[in-house]
């Protein structure tokens, strides 16, 4: 009963509860280790750390804008890769400043939809490629914890694991309401258009490598500004899971589940909680910085007017409506 009753919240409330529960969590942490360690990682941030950052972010960014590209064009709904990089900034400065972590993700997709008439698909196209991505991350993460040796990493191998679980667990439940089976094999058949084809997954998988390897290797660069004394493979193997952290839909920005995990995960490898949340704020502020680059897309969009094209029925079998609209942003 209250999991109906979360579902039935606006999606503001619902918003709100998962920005409180991320500072929760953040408090919680701020009292467990102490305020030194977020002064400290803020103090690692310097010229130095911030460039390897932006250019870290930029590269991500550009294989993101790849990924969407590709997928955007399986389902007819295409992108010029300048806008989908353009926007991509845009979507990740929304989601590091905005409760919940996918408004800008939302915002990018209708967005889109509305560029072409077609909010539906354009949607598909987003969460297609954002879901891709997070099935390569964990598939990625899972593999180099073995080539490192998962034995000596148990606490992180084993946080992969549950999240594993979790996922089943949340597949399992879809599958047991009619209604929401209809709807996982429309979005299935969708799904094989997407992502139809070796060179797709291809380019899926390979563009998803670059985003998650750009930003552990953001984390590992915020470690080594700290000064975290820990080995390549303990800090690729704790990087990778705070990275997996952020992308939990709470707080702002990944801030507070990134640096419970990171406490966490420090402290199993013998390497000590307030090292990890000094590390962790680091790599927060260095992620916020390199995706500032947003704040001149989302200036540029709001001055610039756009005229909005619905599609026709033949273009949008899906609706049965037809209309056109001309609006500005």
């Amino acid at each position: 009963m209250a999991a109906l009753r979360l579902l039935s919240l606006s999606r503001r409330a619902r918003a709100i509860l998962r920005a409180g529960a991320g500072a929760g969590i953040l408090i919680a942490v701020l009292v467990a280790v102490g305020g030194g360690a977020f002064v400290r990682g803020l103090a690692a941030v310097s010229p130095l750390t911030v460039a390897a950052a932006l250019a870290l972010s930029a590269v991500a960014t550009v294989a993101a804008a790849v990924r969407w590209h590709t997928v955007a064009r399986r389902l007819d709904v295409p992108i010029r890769l300048s806008a989908a990089v353009a926007a991509c900034y845009r979507s990740q400065l929304l989601n590091s400043v905005l409760p919940g972590g996918v408004v800008g993700d939302v915002h990018r997709a209708v967005a889109h939809g509305l560029d072409v008439g077609r909010v539906a698909q354009a949607s598909r196209a987003v969460a297609a490629e954002r879901i891709g991505g997070q099935i390569v991350q964990l598939v990625f993460a899972a593999s180099v914890l073995v080539i490192i040796g998962a034995r000596a990493y148990e606490p992180v191998a084993g946080a992969l694991g549950l999240a594993a679980v979790v996922a089943a667990v949340v597949a399992v439940a879809c599958a047991a309401s009619a209604r929401l089976r209809r709807a996982l094999r429309r979005e299935l058949a969708h799904a094989r258009i997407a992502f139809g084809g070796a060179g797709v997954i291809a380019y899926v998988t390979a563009t998803s490598i670059v985003v998650v390897a750009c930003h552990a290797a953001t984390f590992v660069v915020a470690c080594l500004a700290v000064g975290v004394p820990a080995s390549p493979p303990q800090l690729v193997a704790v990087a990778l899971l705070t990275v997996l952290a952020g992308s939990v839909p709470l707080g702002i920005g990944g801030w507070g589940p990134r640096e419970t995990v990171a406490a966490w995960a420090f402290a199993m490898l013998g390497l000590g909680a307030a090292d990890g949340v000094a590390a962790s704020t680091a790599f927060g502020v260095l992620a916020t910085i390199a995706v500032l680059p947003g704040a001149a897309v989302l200036a540029a969009s709001a001055r610039r007017p756009r005229a909005v094209r619905v599609a026709l029925p033949a273009e949008r079998p899906e609706t049965g409506v037809a209309f056109r609209q001309e609006s500005s942003a």
